[in-house]
């Protein structure tokens, strides 16, 4: 498995990342300790968690899947071997449970989110803390349209990073990362930090997959350029990408026959291009999940992919995927069929 740096932190983690929004929902505590054995086994040390999981969010699981990622720790005593991120959520109305639905990034909610995360994880420290979506509008999810709103107050950002900088100071928090987030809020952030002396951003959780490649418009630069590589989330396409949905199927216990509002990945676009990915795979004799997951480990911005399982068995045919090298052929013939039918899922 090889490692890439975590911005200019020091850290190295591994280029796949263990997702772990199903423990807790689709996935028991014991089936959730048993991906984590196999990542671990297959030389994975990158775990990513987030305060509000698992997916689909209620208020009765809340939390579930840090505490599960918690008594594995204690469990294996295996701390000192991983590199573990989690998240604060932003503002959403629709989760009334946290943080009133309107998480702010100040001091008082940042510091009781990290806290309670902490607890639940069964740490003293995280390795990279991360802001799961912005305070401010930004782009909305599934929208590739900036809407702005003068009216809108959210925190500012100078408040946030003087926070997450204490944090660092206090040893809660070894780096700082942001997710769901802009070209501008990454400068932002990094510029904030050159300022005044405090963190820098490590990295950006945004989604990132053959359906979506909206990250390299923008963001694909400042990646670079600033050493804040992408982790990419939903390198399948919320497993649109492995062909199991096409023609209507609904396999039985998959996520998006579980939660058919996740339609991010389904629309007639996305499926059209889907099956174009899924016949290249085929045609090459490639595992179509392979296939999209080695894709995005070409990618020069990206820092490491996170992908998620139900089973141990697909988690181990999706860690496959960081053996895969795609041809120039396949490489070739993925570009044209992005160019035909660019990011119909944003």
């Amino acid at each position: 498995m090889d490692h890439s740096p975590l911005g200019r932190t020091g850290i190295e983690v591994s280029r796949i990342c263990l997702g772990t929004m199903t423990f807790g929902e689709q996935n028991d505590e014991a089936e959730g300790h048993a991906q984590l054995d196999a990542a671990l086994a297959a030389g994975v040390n990158f775990i990513d968690t987030a305060e509000m999981y698992p997916i689909a969010a209620r208020a009765e699981t809340f939390g579930r899947t840090e505490s599960i990622i918690g008594t594995w720790l204690r469990a294996r005593k295996c701390r000192d071997k991983v590199v573990l991120a989690t998240k604060i959520t932003g503002p959403a109305p629709h989760l009334p449970y946290i943080g009133g639905g309107n998480v702010r990034h100040d001091r008082r909610q940042l510091e009781e989110a990290l806290d309670a995360s902490l607890k639940r994880l069964g740490t003293d420290y995280v390795d990279l803390y991360q802001i799961h979506w912005p305070g401010r509008l930004a782009v909305p999810f599934a929208s590739l349209g900036y809407v702005h709103d003068e009216e809108l107050e959210f925190t500012p950002p100078e408040e946030t990073l003087a926070v997450l900088a204490d944090q660092v100071k206090a040893g809660k928090v070894r780096a700082i990362g942001l997710s769901n987030d802009t070209p501008w809020g990454v400068m932002k952030y990094v510029e904030l930090a050159e300022r005044d002396g405090l963190p820098r951003v490590a990295s950006v959780q945004n989604p990132y997959n053959l359906l979506n490649r909206v990250f390299e418009v923008g963001l694909a630069e400042v990646a670079l350029r600033e050493d804040c590589g992408l982790l990419a989330y939903s390198p399948l396409g919320f497993g649109t990408l492995t062909g199991k949905y096409l023609n209507g199927a609904e396999p039985k216990g998959a996520r998006l026959t579980l939660f058919p509002q996740f339609a991010r990945y389904s629309k007639p676009r996305g499926v059209d291009a889907t099956r174009s990915y899924v016949d290249l795979a085929r045609r090459h004799g490639l595992d179509a999940a392979q296939m999209a997951i080695a894709f995005t480990l070409t990618r020069r911005f990206l820092t490491s992919t996170i992908i998620g399982a139900t089973t141990v068995e697909q988690l181990e045919n999706e860690m496959a995927a960081a053996e895969l090298v795609l041809t120039a052929e396949v490489e070739g013939a993925i570009e044209a069929i992005h160019a035909a039918n660019p990011n119909p899922a944003p």
